[in-house]
């Protein structure tokens, strides 16, 4: 099974009809992929669309709380100059005591992760 991030961008995607991230949704309703919204993803998206947080509650998708344990290395990030939309992404992408391989993020603006450590994949380019 594959544990997958959602940033804003493929939030927004996904809202228009995005196909390949339609497949992730319906892998995901299968128990085949495991899907999560960091929280300051979805805000960034809500605030570019208006009501695309509810749409994503629909789905299965899972939402990363900020909680304390997630603030403090977004906030670094940011700290550090890396967009806030994408931090707590950034964060929850790297290999934890949870997911010691990490987590893929989806994303389909894959240039504003440059020089964060991680490398997002676009679901849409071919690999």
């Amino acid at each position: 099974m594959i544990a997958c991030l959602l940033d804003d961008s493929s939030v927004l995607a996904l809202g228009k009809g995005y196909p390949a991230l339609s497949g992730f949704i319906v892998d995901a309703a299968a128990g085949r992929a495991v899907l999560s919204v960091p929280a300051l993803c979805l805000c960034a998206a809500e605030a570019r669309r208006p009501g695309i947080a509810e749409h994503l509650g629909m789905l299965p998708v899972d939402i990363e709380p900020l909680e304390l344990s997630a603030a403090i290395p977004a906030g670094r990030l940011i700290g550090d100059g890396v967009d806030w939309r994408i931090a707590q992404a950034v964060a929850a992408a790297r290999p934890s005591a949870i997911h010691p391989d990490g987590r893929v993020i989806l994303s389909v603006d894959t240039a504003r992760y440059q020089g964060t450590g991680v490398e997002p994949i676009d679901p849409g380019v071919a690999g």
